[in-house]
């Protein structure tokens, strides 16, 4: 109950950051419908839209948007594609072991009808193209585990009995069920926590990684990995440990910023040479309140070698702090792997916090991705762990074999269908209230982004070589377009 306190009163700390505010309403869908379509009128721009007052849910619009010439007085976003920026790998959510398990509880009709929607990538369906998965429990398993356990007292030096046994149930079938739908789908696994026999106070909660285990915990690392491929599952990243900083979590561990770097030079960084590892190193995983622990280890130039990038979360900070990350290190790659909606938020508010600081803001500041905290949940915000997350929203929750999507679902669905991995962050010009980004796709359109931050229905000119178009996004809604 100690711990269980502790978090609660963590989160409502962090609330601030999260565009939360009282009341939630989510979309009541009974059952899996794919998103609402309409027969298209003569248009040079596919046009979809997200309402802040649900009445239009990730809706194509039905308007005639032909690029012109006219002159107006509207605001005008110009987009541009001889400036490009970062490449993006893709969309998506944590794919946590109690999301697996509600997701396999559906039947077996309705369960293949829900993985086709949310990670096909045609024209019906929303074609998520990245998942973060949990190396042993996150907080939103049913009970803390690692996949070397030992009892009390004992130690297993050798790894002898390392097992991934316990994700066969749930997470590795469906795992290979989306991997069937999307055999390009990323990867990034995270741990929550050293087996608790590695740890300075031998629990699941807090602690850290006793220094004569580095070796052991990084060979580890390689038979998760190595386990994983083996079930055709392809870890494309990792990162050596979630929220390094905070010790309010079951399962945690802290991690600091030189036992980090010191773990990934001297320990990760080999054990994935010495094995011919491709899987990327990601570092920190953690608040942009705290850049000096990404750029402390990316000054190690031994460590630095080795590591692909940094990972953030936005419950502290802001997200403009990417950019002077990249700025410091230009080379290195930036993720956004972490933010949750809550079940004690708000549709209208959730919607335009996450779409401006995250699919605009994160990627307007160098991150080639952008994940959702969590893909399921059920009408409980079950199952999480004693002190694990109690208001943690899913993309979808599930419950009696049916299905509701809620607001993080739309979010990452108005840039996940459209922006494909391999398309490429290109200029757009930020006008009024008009927060924006742009993509160009590999097959060459042209997707913007656009949320209208403002207090006023506003028509705008989208421009682009010299010739434009003018739709209408009312106030707080979010609109893609493609062209």
């Amino acid at each position: 109950m100690k711990n269980l306190l502790k978090k609660q009163l963590w989160l409502l700390l962090l609330s601030p950051y999260m565009g939360l505010v009282s009341g939630c309403k989510t979309t009541t869908v009974d059952e899996i419908t794919p998103p609402t379509t309409q027969d298209s009128v003569k248009t040079d721009v596919a046009f979809w839209m997200t309402r802040a007052d649900q009445s239009a849910l990730f809706q194509k619009q039905n308007t005639s948007l032909l690029f012109n010439t006219s002159d107006n007085s509207n605001l005008t976003i110009d987009v541009d594609t001889t400036q490009t920026y970062q490449s993006i790998d893709g969309f998506g959510f944590a794919l946590t072991g109690g999301s697996a398990t509600l997701i396999n509880s559906l039947d077996a009709a309705k369960k293949e009808a829900l993985l086709q929607e949310l990670f096909l990538t045609d024209t019906t369906h929303i074609g998520i193209s990245y998942l973060r998965i949990s190396i042993g429990a996150s907080d939103l398993s049913a009970t803390p585990f690692t996949y070397d356990e030992m009892p009390a007292g004992q130690t297993d030096i050798n790894l002898q009995s390392f097992s991934i046994a316990k994700e066969e149930t749930d997470l590795i079938p469906i795992l290979k069920q989306i991997i069937a739908l999307n055999p390009s789908i990323k990867i990034i696994a995270t741990p929550w926590t050293a087996p608790t026999w590695m740890k300075s106070n031998n629990s699941y909660e807090g602690g850290s990684l006793i220094a004569s285990y580095y070796d052991t915990y990084a060979r580890y690392f390689v038979k998760y990995i190595q386990a994983m491929q083996a079930e055709g599952i392809p870890i494309t990243a990792i990162t050596p440990q979630n929220e390094p900083l905070n010790a309010y979590n079951n399962p945690s561990m802290l991690m600091q910023a030189n036992e980090e770097a010191s773990f990934v030079k001297n320990y990760l960084g080999p054990q994935f040479n010495a094995n011919n590892l491709n899987t990327k190193i990601v570092i920190y995983d953690h608040n942009l309140d705290q850049a000096i622990y990404p750029l402390t280890v990316l000054q190690d130039s031994t460590a630095n070698k080795y590591i692909d990038g940094s990972a953030f979360h936005l419950y502290a900070g802001d997200i403009s702090t990417m950019s002077s990350i990249h700025q410091s290190f230009p080379s290195k790659n930036l993720y956004f792997t972490e933010q949750y909606t809550a079940s004690t938020g708000n549709f209208n508010g959730d919607l335009q916090w996450h779409t401006n600081n995250l699919i605009i803001g994160a990627t307007r500041n160098w991150s080639k991705n952008v994940l959702e905290w969590n893909l399921a949940s059920d009408p409980n915000m079950e199952p999480h762990t004693i002190g694990g997350c109690s208001t943690c929203l899913g993309a979808i929750t599930i419950g009696s074999n049916n299905v509701i999507r809620n607001v993080s679902y739309y979010i990452i669905a108005h840039a996940s269908k459209f922006v494909r991995p391999g398309s490429v962050r290109i200029a757009s010009t930020i006008v009024g209230d008009l927060q924006n980004v742009a993509f160009k796709t590999p097959d060459g359109k042209k997707v913007l982004i656009v949320l209208n931050n403002g207090t006023a229905t506003s028509t705008f000119n989208i421009r682009f070589n010299q010739k434009s178009v003018s739709p209408t996004l009312m106030a707080g809604a979010v609109g893609t377009f493609i062209w």
